[in-house]
Parts: structure tokens; sequence; C-alpha cells
């Protein structure tokens, strides 16, 4: 299809469209007319994502193409614009920009996509005057195509305005108790949830276990941490894995101390140690906004009682878990968390199980690591998708990438060349941003106001010696480091910027 559009491109990008006239809203948004009504170059064709007609970016050389309008008689205020993409990915750049418009040039990456994915970027606007672009600088044979491109107050739109801006700081304690140091963009060494906080972040998640080798992430670690999240004003979201170390799709331990029980004190247990350290922070005064009852439980949890292949035995764990969040405060929100975010049959037949056995909740949490979970239109389609089919609020609870493939110390990281290949990001501070931001827009596509936010997984986990993977072994060291939102040298990395202007 590309090479037959070769001739019609050229043809079309020699005769730029005639500016567009002056006005408060876009003309011919889906380009169902042509390039009627807009600015610089490109082409339309056929395979509209609602119409019959789609904006393309492409050429068999190398090429710049700008495609805009410029909207005038704004009142100021703050400004969405939301555009429908897919790509083939490989370009230079490819964005949705909003610009002149009185403050700086906000741009939402293009990422690569087979499907259509929403993507938005919200400005001031200061001066009256604001311009809608799509751009792309890209190499022979990418292509990009712009679709049913929107812009309006940011109250509008269609999406969700979003209300959780978070990070997942469970180990940072530790890495603050063996030397670890954080600095803001200047360099200025700050306490890491002052920098966060600054940066617009405005809730934590901490995870608990039962009880780890190394004192951390128990309840008492938990209670301090609380503390100082909420001394920032930030909200507090409480991860039980119900182990005594890391749970996950791959593996559910139950805590030693339980693992002789029967099936009902599994179940009491579960009720009693969720119910204990929730009370204990609502009588320091720092009340859990949100627990999620078990971590990326796609297959259960306390195996084997609790494995998904026996739904009983997982909806009864489960409703325990909710029924003590509650007892502790009905304004407590119970969070069911899954990973593989673009899964969608896993999770439709999961929380299918779940609601036709009564399984309380109140949102549906996702894991969504671009390079192991897919691409972000599919995260996009899933979130859509299960907030419609079960009428809950959804956030993307854990999600990462990586800024650099060099590592910090003699542990090797998780995020490598091959993943980097996955993700479809470059392992820079630029590709690091612009993949958060891609999950953000994912989120904010979610109709209804029901797409909450993001957590991004552990930002402050850098290279600190004793701060490792295994709580059983101090010498253990961090795959992570090249993750983190601080750099090597313990600096706050760009893609911060997106938890201010998400």
């Amino acid at each position: 299809m590309r090479v037959r559009l070769a001739l019609l491109s050229v043809v079309l990008l020699l005769v730029p469209a005639a500016p567009a006239a002056a006005a408060t809203t876009l003309t011919n948004a889906g380009f169902e007319s042509g390039l009627s009504g807009w600015s610089g170059n490109g082409y339309t064709e056929s395979g509209g994502r609602s119409g019959n007609n789609r904006l393309t970016h492409w050429a068999s050389s190398a090429y710049q193409r700008e495609t805009y309008q410029t909207l005038t008689g704004l009142t100021n205020g703050s400004y969405t614009a939301r555009a429908w993409i897919r790509s083939g990915g490989g370009q230079n750049a490819a964005y949705l920009a909003l610009k002149n418009c009185g403050s700086g040039e906000q741009r939402a990456t293009v990422p690569a996509s087979d499907a259509w994915t929403q993507i938005s970027v919200t400005v001031i606007v200061s001066g009256g005057n604001c311009t809608v672009s799509l751009f792309s600088n890209a190499n022979a044979g990418n292509w990009a195509s712009f679709d049913d491109v929107t812009f309006g107050p940011s109250t509008g739109g269609g999406g969700s305005t979003i209300q959780i801006r978070g990070v997942d700081i469970s180990t940072l304690k530790k890495g603050e108790d063996r030397g670890g140091v954080y600095r803001d963009s200047a360099g200025t060494q700050r306490d890491a949830l002052t920098i966060l906080r600054s940066s617009g972040v405005d809730y934590a998640r901490l995870k608990v276990w039962v009880n780890p080798a190394d004192a951390y992430n128990n309840k008492a670690r938990v209670l301090t941490m609380a503390s100082r999240v909420k001394a920032q004003g930030m909200k507090l979201l409480v991860d039980f894995h119900y182990s005594d170390s890391w749970a996950d799709p791959g593996k559910q331990n139950k805590p030693a101390a339980w693992a002789s029980m029967s099936f009902s004190q599994l179940r009491q247990a579960v009720y009693d140690h969720t119910y204990d350290v929730l009370n204990a922070l609502k009588a320091q005064g720092t009340t859990a906004d949100m627990a999620q009852v078990g971590n990326e439980i796609n297959d259960g949890m306390l195996w084997p009682d609790g494995r998904s292949s026996n739904w009983a035995n997982l909806a009864s764990l489960l409703t325990a878990g909710s029924q003590a969040v509650k007892a502790v405060s009905s304004s407590t929100q119970v969070m069911l968390h899954l990973a593989e975010g673009g899964n969608n049959s896993q999770h439709r037949w999961w929380f299918d199980q779940a609601t036709s056995r009564g399984v309380p909740f109140d949102v549906i949490g996702v894991s969504h690591y671009i390079y192991w979970h897919g691409t972000v239109s599919s995260l996009q389609a899933n979130l859509i998708d299960l907030a419609a089919r079960y009428g809950k609020p959804i956030a993307v609870v854990e999600t990462a990438y990586g800024f650099t493939l060099s590592q910090d110390d003699g542990e090797p990281n998780i995020f490598n060349s091959s993943l980097q290949q996955a993700g479809g990001y470059p392992a820079s501070a630029q590709g690091q941003t612009d993949a958060l931001r891609a999950v953000f827009n994912a989120v904010k596509a979610v109709p209804n106001g029901r797409g909450l936010g993001v957590f991004y997984w552990e930002p402050t986990w850098t290279a600190v010696t004793g701060n490792g993977w295994d709580p059983t072994n101090p010498s253990s060291g961090n795959g992570w480091e090249n993750q983190a939102l601080f750099d090597y040298s313990d600096r706050a990395l760009p893609a911060l910027q997106v938890f201010t202007n998400p």
C-alpha cells in the first residue's frame, strides 16, 4: 500500500493545504475533506478510524512533515489536544504538539502502534492563540497516521482527568539507611519525597510483607514511611503481598508462619494481617486511601490453596482481605491487581470469575511494562474495555522504562538491549520520558473519568550497596537502577516532568 501511495504523496506534498482560517475550534478534524482547514503538508488516504479518511506522514526517502492548525480568540486557560494515531515507529521524532500558546511547547510522542491509539497533550494558553501540530521527522519508509483530532478546555474531550500521579517507593527507606542520596534536577541534595512531591507526584505505594528477612517492608517500616508520605500531603496505597518476599505471577509463596495452616485458618490470617496493618496506620493518623488485596494475582495467591484453578478458595481469600480493609475504614478503596495490562482475554476471564462470586472491590489495577506486556495500544484497549465492562475506575499501578543500558553496580540489569528493542523507545532520558507519557496517555483515553492514573514502580531504587533484590542476602545487587527516575549521579531525570504535566 505504501508503494501505491508514493506518487500520490509526492503530488499532495508539493501542494500544501491552504492556511486555516482563524477559529476557536478545529476544522476538518477527521480529515474527511482532505487537508481542508489544515496548513503544512502530508496527505490523506482511506482507512480512517471513524470515517473514511486519515492523515498520513510517509515518504520513500527521509522526510520531515508538519500538518497544523492555529486557533485564535481563545479564552486563556488550560487546553488539551487529543489525536488517534497509528504508526510503524522508527521516526527520529513523531508527536502531537501544542505550540505558540503563550507558554512552552508541549508534546506527546507518537508510539509505535498497530492499532488506533489515542494520545493527548495539555498546555496553558495565555495569549489567546494556540497551534495544534502533527509532526514527523522520519527515515525512509517510516509512517504515522492521524485521525479524529480534538482540541478544547482540559475539562472536556471525553477522556479522564488524571487523579493519580503515583510512585512505588517501597525500597526507599532501606536505600536511605544504607547511604543513598537524591538530588533535584539542579543537583541540590534534597529529601527524595520532597523532590517527587514538587514534581507533581501525589500518591505513594508501599508494599508490605508479613515477616521479611531484612525487616524492611514489614508493618513497622510501612508505618514509618506512611508518616513521611502523609506529611508531604500525598495519598497512600498499601500493597499487600501476603508473603515474606516477592509475590508476582510466577510466585505466590505463603509466609512461613502460615505454611501449615488449614484453609479456614489461612483465610482468617489474611483478614487479621490486613486489618492489623491498616488499623495501625489509622491509629497513627495515616489512614490508607487505597489497599491492594494481593499483588499481580493473575494466577491467584497463597499457593496452592488460592490458585486461580480453585476460584472458590481464591474468592474467599480476596473477600476476607476486602472485608478487613472496609472494617478499618469504609473510605479506603479496595484494588484488585493483575499483571499483563494488555491481556484482555485473561483479564476478562479473571474479573468475570471474581464478580460472579461477589468479590467486593472498588478499583482495577494493572501492571504494564511495555517491553514485557505489549504495546501501549493493547494497554489502552484493555483499560477502556475493563472500565466499561465492570463499571470500575482503573489505574496502571506499575510501569517503568530504562534511561540507559549501562550498569551502576555488579548486578545485571533487567532492562537490557533486547527489552529496549521490545519496548520500542530508546534507552535514554528522552526515551524514558516518552514511554511514561505514552502510558499516561493510555489511561487518559479511558472514557467517563474512569482512568485514574499511573504509578511508576521504584523510581528511587538506585544502586546502593546493601539495597539489593534478595532480602535474605545483604550482598545481592540491584538490577533496576537503570529504570529509576534518578541518574547515576543521583540527579532527578526529565521523566519526572511527566508527573508535573501528564
